[in-house]
């Protein structure tokens, strides 16, 4: 088992290794991550500090980034805006990928009305675009990191639920299965040691993908005043208060839209290197 072990390993890691663009993906998103995890602690600048003496200053030694119109470190003020949007996209994939496939799972397993009930209620989500879903959560909830969580996450639940299902009705016909059957396992240890394990590749890739959807929603929330909200920094925010001296100081949208875009690129290449990884969509 070992030895089996060591060799799936092996062989997942020579096919990341060999898709070079999805290698390149893993080091862009692991570098923007550890930018804004590590980079408040070395630059130990405040963001919300207001200082108008030196608003829309240029890039200097002082302001890497220059200043926006009340005189905040830009530089200081992505690190932190770009922790808290990371924070919140990869926090609503967490709540979509635990509550949605749990229920996926129990429904492709259990079948019946449970199943027929998740199904329809998946549909009635699926029906919305999931930016517009969740701004009409946001706006009936109000603004907040909590609030905003769950408006992003409530649109990524049919997706993952609709995965986990289909996952679920497949390996619960296979032959190893059936056996854990036959020998008079018990349904929970059925589902959990031989369905879930089998079903986690496929929907490991799903939330890499829904992680940079989530992203682009949150920073989407966050520009329309919807999402997190001020004096804590957050990339759509940002953007939404650079907008009017665009011309004047250039970096204030080009370095939270570089970030941004970094991310989503990042968490979607991650994507198709974990496809990789579990040989997702190979047949095999």
């Amino acid at each position: 088992m070992t030895v089996a072990t060591t060799t799936r390993r092996g062989t997942a890691w020579h096919r990341l290794r060999r898709n070079r663009l999805s290698f390149a993906g893993v080091l862009v998103l692991s570098g923007v991550v550890i930018t804004v995890i590590v980079g408040p602690l070395l630059w130990r600048v405040d963001p919300i500090a207001i200082d108008l003496a030196n608003r829309l200053a240029a890039p200097s030694a002082l302001h890497p980034l220059g200043t926006d119109i009340q005189g905040r470190d830009l530089l200081a003020r992505i690190l932190h805006g770009g922790r808290v949007t990371l924070f919140v996209a990869v926090a609503s994939v967490v709540v979509a990928l635990v509550f949605g496939s749990g229920a996926g799972l129990l429904s492709g397993f259990v079948r019946g009305w449970f199943d027929t009930a998740v199904m329809r209620v998946a549909d009635v989500l699926l029906a919305f675009p999931p930016l517009l879903l969740a701004l009409v959560i946001a706006a009936a909830r109000g603004p907040g990191v909590a609030n905003t969580i769950l408006a992003v996450s409530i649109p990524a639940l049919p997706r993952f639920a609709r995965l986990m299902r289909a996952q679920s009705l497949a390996i619960r016909e296979r032959e190893y299965v059936l056996a854990a059957w036959a020998v008079g396992l018990s349904p929970l240890r059925i589902l959990f040691r031989h369905v879930l394990p089998n079903a986690v590749g496929p929907v490991t890739v799903q939330a890499s993908i829904a992680a940079g959807i989530a992203v682009l929603e949150v920073a989407g929330l966050g520009f329309l005043g919807l999402g997190v909200q001020p004096p804590s920094p957050e990339l759509g925010a940002i953007l939404v208060d650079s907008q009017t001296y665009l011309l004047q100081q250039p970096t204030a949208v080009l370095a939270p839209g570089i970030v941004i875009s970094l991310s989503i690129l990042g968490f979607n290449l991650l994507g198709d290197a974990l496809g990789d990884v579990f040989d997702v969509g190979s047949g095999s």
